[in-house]
């Protein structure tokens, strides 16, 4: 029988594909409803608490918002986004208009277990800054999206499930009652 190497595997975890930008996918289960998360997540300034990156999200319409982002050393990027499919509860698909600094699209999935939660599977596809040179950097700065996501959705899951993202920062409160 004859080898076939052709993978039909979606692009994200095809073993053979070559996606024209950088391919990202993370996943977490959440205790929590389909629609909690989906109602959290399309109110897109809610995600400036649990993204570490975004510097602000503003609507400028229904399915349109001007995103902000710190990138590694301190430079900000911004781009326009369009939801360009958005189904309650289980999905919302994007891509940022055509004059983007960072040339990005995505998508966030909502798909409730029978007795665990709801896993939140996000696919992101980008180009990064300056090529390979700026993904390095992106990398060494720890300020690369697959990290970024990972983390994302981990604050993403605490915030759902505890009503708090836990950190190891010292915050002001803490630090008034040490010099008590």
């Amino acid at each position: 029988m004859p080898h076939n190497d052709h993978d039909d595997a979606p692009v994200a975890t095809s073993k053979t594909a070559s996606p024209e930008r950088e391919l990202v996918m993370r996943a977490v289960t959440i205790n929590r409803s389909a629609s909690d998360l989906y109602d959290f997540w399309r109110d897109f300034p809610n995600l400036a608490r649990i993204m570490d990156n975004i510097v602000s999200i503003e609507p400028i319409n229904g399915t349109r918002s001007r995103w902000v982002v710190r990138g590694p050393g301190g430079t900000e990027y911004e781009w326009v986004s369009t939801v360009t499919k958005d189904v309650p509860g289980e999905e919302i698909t994007w891509q940022a208009e055509g004059d983007a600094e960072i040339a990005n699209s995505g998508r966030i999935c909502f798909r409730e277990t029978h007795d665990r939660g709801t896993v939140v599977t996000a696919t992101i596809a980008y180009d990064p800054p300056a090529g390979v040179v700026g993904k390095v950097i992106a990398k060494v700065l720890q300020r690369e999206p697959e990290l970024q996501a990972r983390r994302d959705l981990r604050r993403f899951k605490q915030l759902m499930e505890a009503g708090e993202i836990a950190t190891n920062a010292r915050n002001a409160r803490m630090r008034a009652e040490e010099m008590n």
